[in-house]
């Protein structure tokens, strides 16, 4: 729960429990405000990695304080942003070897308008999504996914090598074997999250107006004998073309396709049911809910689903959603911030 904030844009103002409303004309810095907080709790920005991009126009450095609980724990939190030498945070003062380890202390969902890629993107935005997703709920397991992606890479050089003769096929065996455990535990973790998921994701969608929701994941484990049988197709393209690199996770209403055959307004629903699904998965595990970041997550939905919307998140932690005004949200918020280039103010 978030009381105080001291972004670089150089503002302070303490925020209350509940839903925040965050109001502003287009490109009075709403979407500036989230972002510093995500910074903030996370470490990073959710729009981009280049830190020259988060400080601001004028200015050497950034910095972002933040002051809260966590549960019952009170939290103290800043981050330092200085284009060429990195980012340095703290926690309750204590420094941490590296910013983005803020996001396995501090638990913050965030969506973005670009998030609809998740819908309406490829296969390989959905599965780094549910990758993270697994990395959230499951911190342990969150390298699974770029160890098998680094094995995948190791098998395919090797493949190139063999290929070009420049190696024999003796030195593929270690990597076929560990691109087939590895994958073998993501294919299972993929699963086990995504059934985790599925009961609240379907029961969210149906909240928010899209029945009978469904997540769909047919992931097959490669095994040895299965990456061995394919070696000559392999050598082939320079490629290992099989294991979870290629799987998909469908993302339907009945048996419609949202990806293919879904609206706008409900490829938003879709991506809104899996953050709350998420959200209470991690609030159940952790004991306290995440924060939520909801950035012009009202537009393209009708009043009903707006509602909807708005019950659900205000019985979930805090919650910060950026409208371009206070009408848009059918509900009465626990703050009401305005937003002007430079300035926040409560109204």
């Amino acid at each position: 729960m978030l009381r105080n904030i001291r972004s670089y844009a150089r503002l302070e103002l303490a925020l209350e429990p509940g839903l925040v409303l965050v109001t502003g004309a287009n490109g009075a810095g709403k979407t500036n405000l989230l972002e510093a907080v995500h910074v903030g709790t996370q470490g990073f920005s959710p729009r981009t990695r280049t830190d020259a991009q988060i400080v601001r126009f004028g200015e050497s450095a950034g910095r972002v304080a933040l002051a809260g609980t966590r549960g019952a724990s009170r939290m103290h939190l800043e981050v330092t942003v200085q284009p060429g030498e990195g980012k340095r945070a703290k926690i309750n003062g204590a420094s941490l070897t590296a910013a983005e380890q803020l996001r396995t202390e501090l638990a913050v969902l965030v969506f973005t308008p670009d998030r609809l890629a998740v819908v309406k993107g490829g296969p390989a935005v959905r599965r780094a999504y549910f990758d993270r997703v697994l990395g959230r709920l499951s911190p342990p397991r969150a390298p699974l996914a770029a160890e098998y992606a680094a094995a995948v890479v190791q098998r395919n050089a090797a493949l190139r090598r063999i290929a070009a003769g420049y190696s024999s096929r003796d030195a593929l065996s270690p990597w076929t074997e560990r691109v087939a455990e590895l994958g073998r535990s993501l294919v299972e973790a993929r699963m086990e999250v995504i059934a985790l998921l599925a009961s609240g994701f379907a029961e969210r969608a149906d909240e928010l107006g899209l029945p009978a929701a469904r997540l769909v994941y047919d992931g097959k484990p490669p095994s040895v004998p299965d990456l061995e049988a394919s070696i000559e197709r392999d050598l082939d393209r320079g490629t290992t073309g099989l294991g979870p690199h290629l799987d998909d996770v469908q993302l339907l209403s009945g048996t419609r396709d949202l990806r293919q055959f879904g609206s706008q307004g409900e490829q938003r629903l879709t991506v809104l049911a899996l953050l709350l699904a998420e959200a209470q998965l991690i609030a159940d595990r952790r004991g306290y809910a995440p924060l939520l970041l909801l950035d012009d997550v009202l537009s393209e939905l009708d009043p009903e689903r707006r509602r909807a919307l708005a019950g659900r998140v205000a019985a979930t932690g805090q919650t910060l959603i950026t409208s371009t005004t206070a009408s848009a949200l059918p509900a009465e918020p626990s703050q009401l911030l305005q937003v002007s280039p430079g300035t926040v103010r409560a109204a």
